[in-house]
C-alpha cells in the first residue's frame, strides 16, 4: 500500500474516533490528553502508567472506555500483603477427585486497571512483569495466554508515599506512557460539579469489538515514517545517552538514557496519534506530541540533577529544542 491508500484506509477506519470521544465525554469532562493517550496504548500493543492525585477520574476514564470498545475490565487494589496468587490464580486441590485444578486471576481480561502500583512487593511486581512483557502468565509450572487485547493501566500517587515501593527499572520501561494526570481548569470542574449532581446512570454505546482493535492495530503498522523522521526519533534517544555529541551541556546530569525501547514505543506512538488524527503517515509533531509522556520514566538523573532542582521533563525540553527537526 502506498500513502494515498494508507492515508485512504485510515480514514475510513478513524470515523468512529469523533464518536468515541463524544461517548466518553458523557462521563469524563476535560482529560482528553488521557484519553487520547489510553486510545494509542490500546491501539499500537502499550500500557500506560497515570500519575496523579485521587479524584481525577482515572478510574471511571479506563471503565467507560472499556465498556465503548466492548472489553473485559477487571480493577486489582494493590497493597503491601497482596500474593502473586491473587493476581495471576492459583492451583486448588479437589479432594473427592484427587486432581488439581487451575483458578485463574484478574489478570485474565483485557483491560488491567492495577490500581496504586507502587504499593505491591516485589514479587507481584515479577508476576506482573511476565504479563506485561510477554502476554502469558506461569501458574504451578504451566504456561497461560493472556487474552488479546491486553491491556495494564497502572495508577500510582504522588503524594501518599507511606507503604510504597519504588517501581524497578525494568517494570517501568514497559510501560508505552508514563501521564501525568492534572486537575481540571475552573470551567471543566463547574462542569464536572453539575455531572455528578445527578445520580442518573449514563447508558454508553458500544462502538467496536476486539476484531475491530486487532484489524486498526495493523493498519496503524503500516502507517508512513520517513527514514528522516526515523532518524530524528534515533537522535532523541541517542542524546538522553551520549548528551555532548549533541552539544547539550548535560555532563554529570543524566545518569542512565532512554532504552531501545524508547525509540520503539516512540514510532509505535507516533503513527498511532497518526491514526487518531486520520493520516496515514507520520509527522514531527506526532513525534513531539507523544514524546514526553514516553520519555520522562526513561530517563534516570543524578544527585548532580536533583541538586539543581532539574527534573527530566526540563532535560526532555532542553533535548527536543536543541534536535534540529527534519
Amino acid at each position: 500500500m502506498n500513502v494515498e491508500e494508507i492515508t485512504y484506509s485510515v480514514k475510513q477506519e478513524s470515523q468512529f474516533i469523533i464518536s468515541l470521544r463524544d461517548e466518553m465525554s458523557k462521563v469524563i469532562v476535560g482529560q482528553s490528553q488521557m484519553v487520547d493517550s489510553l486510545l494509542m496504548s490500546i491501539f499500537s500493543n502499550g500500557h500506560i502508567l497515570l500519575e496523579g492525585v485521587p479524584g481525577l477520574a482515572k478510574t471511571t476514564a479506563v471503565k467507560a472506555l472499556s465498556e465503548i470498545l466492548n472489553l473485559d475490565f477487571k480493577r486489582i487494589q494493590f497493597t503491601p500483603d497482596l500474593l502473586p496468587a491473587d493476581l495471576i490464580g492459583t492451583q486448588v486441590y479437589i479432594p473427592r477427585e484427587g486432581t488439581f485444578t487451575t483458578r485463574k486471576g484478574p489478570i485474565f481480561s483485557n483491560i488491567v486497571l492495577a490500581d496504586e502500583i507502587n504499593r505491591a512487593p516485589s514479587k507481584v511486581q515479577s508476576a506482573l512483569l511476565e504479563a506485561m512483557q510477554e502476554h502469558q502468565v506461569t501458574i504451578g509450572g504451566e504456561t497461560y495466554h493472556l487474552p488479546e487485547p491486553f491491556l495494564v493501566l497502572a495508577t500510582q500517587n504522588p503524594i501518599d508515599q507511606e507503604g510504597t515501593y519504588t517501581l524497578p527499572e525494568a517494570q517501568s520501561d514497559r510501560f508505552m506512557f508514563k501521564i501525568k494526570v492534572s486537575y481540571p481548569t475552573k470551567e471543566e470542574e463547574k462542569e464536572i460539579v453539575k455531572k455528578m449532581s445527578i445520580t442518573e446512570t449514563v447508558k454508553l454505546r458500544k462502538l467496536v469489538d476486539t476484531s475491530d482493535i486487532m484489524r486498526i492495530r495493523s493498519l496503524i503498522e503500516k502507517i508512513y515514517i520517513d527514514d528522516k523522521l526515523q532518524d530524528y526519533i534515533i537522535n532523541l534517544i541517542f542524546a538522553t545517552r551520549e548528551p555532548q555529541k549533541y552539544n547539550l551541556t548535560f555532563e554529570n546530569i543524566i545518569q542512565y538514557g532512554a532504552s531501545p525501547r524508547a525509540s520503539i514505543f516512540l514510532t509505535k506512538a507516533s503513527k498511532a496519534r497518526a491514526f487518531l488524527n486520520g493520516r496515514g503517515y507520520v509527522t514531527p509533531q506526532d513525534i513531539r506530541a507523544v514524546g514526553m509522556d514516553i520519555l520522562r520514566h526513561r530517563i534516570l538523573l543524578s544527585y548532580e540533577a536533583e541538586a539543581e532542582n532539574l527534573t527530566t521533563e526540563d532535560i526532555i525540553n532542553r533535548i527536543f529544542d536543541k534536535i534540529e527537526i527534519p
